[in-house]
């Protein structure tokens, strides 16, 4: 079963919000290895006329369009694909492209630390995004290209002092495409939505409090066991979650013949 079904059953053991005192059931101090986030930014932004190179190929496994053209994959999800038997024959027409992967390349990074602002430096680098393209030729067939947006940045971010460990850059990247024309010479135009988190990381030892080991429960198999759902719920009707003061006088208002909601005479 997972963590948060309701038949588990030690559910104060697991991941969750905790309910009263936070300090209750620590039970060590434990220093764990993590990369520890000193400095992070987002930014996203239209890249209007993007041209982007795919630099391979292949064809959407499957594929059964039609002559007309007129079915499309829509947004991409991940298609199984087989090596071409033959290139893509004019005219191509663009269909969606999405980004591959949520970590991007960075390229030709500066960090120059600023005097009028301590612990602060401009960082400049390049943002390079995976993405894929998904179009059709004249006779509908279906390939998937592979390509690259690059994104420019030029950001203030806090960085850390000198130190034996050392700190480094990281990019988390999402891309996801509007629209799109065929150029030729494998080239596309695309208008594209980019977002890029840039973080300050180091790899770390850090202290923490523990509850101690997590108790795995075990996997719940799943079936469609209608009666489950209605079988979880309580046996008799939970009490009313108002205090004593809202009872009484709600009771004082029946009394009086003031009787409110809920309220029977």
């Amino acid at each position: 079963m997972s963590f948060y079904s309701y038949k588990n059953a030690n559910p104060c053991s697991c991941p969750g919000i905790i309910s009263g005192s936070a300090l209750d059931g620590l039970q060590e101090k434990v220093c764990i290895q993590v990369k520890r986030v000193y400095d992070s930014c987002l930014q996203q932004e239209q890249l209007d006329d993007k041209e982007v190179v795919i630099t391979s190929y292949a064809m959407v496994a499957g594929n059964n369009c039609g002559c007309n053209c007129s079915c499309s994959s829509g947004p991409l999800g991940d298609p199984e694909t087989v090596t071409p038997t033959s290139a893509p024959v004019p005219p191509i027409t663009f269909e969606s492209c999405r980004s591959t992967t949520t970590e991007g390349t960075i390229r030709n990074l500066t960090v120059e630390r600023l005097c009028d602002r301590p612990c602060f430096a401009r960082v400049r680098c390049k943002v390079d995004v995976p993405i894929d393209i998904l179009f059709v030729d004249s006779r509908c067939v279906e390939y998937i290209g592979k390509g690259v947006i690059t994104v420019d940045k030029d950001v203030l971010l806090s960085i850390p002092d000198e130190s034996i460990v050392p700190y480094c850059m990281e990019s988390m990247v999402s891309a996801i495409c509007v629209a799109g024309t065929y150029e030729g010479n494998n080239t596309f135009k695309l208008t594209v939505c980019v977002t890029v988190i840039l973080k300050v990381l180091a790899q770390v030892e850090i202290l923490v409090p523990s509850y101690g080991f997590c108790p795995i429960p075990p996997c719940e198999e799943f079936a469609e066991n209608v009666c489950d759902e209605f079988f979880s719920l309580p046996l008799f009707p939970p009490a009313s979650l108002c205090n004593n003061d809202e009872v009484s006088i709600s009771h004082a208002a029946c009394n009086s013949g003031s009787c409110g909601c809920g309220c029977r005479r």
